[in-house]
């Protein structure tokens, strides 16, 4: 009876040191996941002085370096994650860059190696960027046109851009992409003066209106969509569009007086997206509960950035301070002070992008990308180019090979 004894408790020692034995390699395996960046992503770096363009490699922290056709260029990701727009609005000129990875669902194929592509853009000011539906598209503020082209062609030889007019006076416009294939594009009535537009119809391919405008505002900056909400900017009240042309308002909350949201942001959720302020902070706009929910007042936001999967929030503020949201409880996740103050007035500041792993910010005078741990935080930097300016996130989350 006594050996029976002894032999379950032996039985029972061995059966908890395996459970102890295959918990501490689940949480070795976890810990090193997310201590390391996804194997095929990688963030693009354009430079405020020169045509350099760094596209750094960060999981071994190295950058190669490549020379656009101007400097100073904003950046922007294609809706599949492979590919780069990069947009020299002042110089009127559209490039593409490839990252060479393309995603097969459940693992990543390499298509040769990073480059330029042969599709370019040349149009009067090109400034607002959209991907969906294969598309790129930019908003051309010097004529009110759209230019279109699709990312399948970001290799044909000769590829270009094509022209979408739909009768548009200039401005400072916007557009939105439909699930069914059609656009929500801003118009300029010059009912208020600047450049700024107060109304959105709805057209087709070829610039036909489908549906007219229904609301008029007090003038409109900042959009985003789900595909089946495009949700603008507005000081008359964000402006909510359907595919259908129905037109709606949701009205700010009571304490905002004249601020409004100039900057819309996509999440993960549908129907929800993230309006931001400087004068006031980041909300959630639930567009079907008609709802804004705070995620985080503040007057001192010097970026916010939703994380490239769409389920996090970033924000840096210019005491130097990053903090992290989840998008779906609307919680603090993480806070600590990553970088040094920045006066608000420096007409260069620090840009922020972030993955589920990892948040990255441009240092402009030190010629560095910090790459911040978004489980630890802790800080490493990766050399760039002198003058880092702008930073897009392109590629996939994902480390599975063919």
């Amino acid at each position: 009876m006594k050996n029976k004894f002894h032999k379950l408790l032996f039985l029972f020692a061995l059966s908890a040191f395996a459970v102890s034995c295959s918990t501490d390699d689940d949480h070795d395996e976890h810990s090193q996941e997310t201590n390391q960046e996804h194997t095929y992503l990688r963030i693009l770096v354009s430079d405020e002085k020169t045509t350099e363009l760094s596209l750094v490699n960060p999981v071994d922290g190295t950058a190669t370096f490549f020379n656009a056709k101007f400097p100073k260029s904003a950046l922007y990701t294609t809706e599949s994650g492979r590919f780069a727009g990069i947009i020299h609005r002042a110089d009127n000129t559209v490039e593409t860059f490839d990252s060479g990875f393309e995603f097969h669902g459940d693992h990543v194929d390499t298509k040769g190696t990073p480059k330029f592509g042969f599709l370019t853009g040349s149009s009067l000011l090109p400034t607002h960027f959209k991907s969906k539906l294969g598309e790129i598209l930019t908003f051309n503020d010097g004529d009110g046109t759209l230019a279109v082209a699709k990312e399948s062609d970001v290799h044909t030889l000769g590829a270009k851009f094509t022209t979408i007019n739909a009768g548009l006076l200039a401005h400072h416009g916007a557009m939105a992409t439909f699930s069914n294939g059609t656009y929500a594009i801003t118009e300029k009535d010059n009912s208020i003066a600047g450049t700024l537009p107060e109304k959105v119809k709805i057209i087709d391919n070829t610039g036909k209106t489908l549906h007219a405008a229904k609301l008029v505002t007090k003038g409109i900056h900042g959009n985003a969509t789900d595909g089946t909400y495009a949700v603008f900017g507005s000081s008359s009240g964000i402006l909510v569009v359907e595919s259908n042309g129905d037109q709606k308002y949701i009205a700010h909350p009571t304490d905002f007086g004249t601020a409004w949201f100039g900057t819309i942001l996509e999440t993960a959720y549908p129907g929800k997206f993230v309006g931001f302020t400087a004068a006031k902070g980041a909300f959630l706009i639930d567009v079907v509960a008609n709802s804004v929910t705070p995620i985080f007042e503040n007057t001192t936001i010097m970026q916010g950035k939703v994380s490239y999967n769409q389920k996090k929030l970033g924000v840096l503020l210019h005491s130097g301070e990053f903090k992290l949201f989840d998008l779906n409880s609307l919680s603090l996740d993480k806070s600590a002070t990553i970088i040094a103050e920045t006066d608000t007035k420096s007409t260069q500041k620090p840009q922020l992008e972030l993955t589920e792993r990892f948040a990255y910010i441009t240092l402009p005078t030190a010629g560095e990308l910090l790459q911040v741990n978004l489980s630890t935080l802790a800080v490493k930097k990766i050399k760039t180019s002198a003058t880092p300016y702008r930073i897009t996130i392109f590629g996939h989350e994902n480390s599975v090979a063919h």
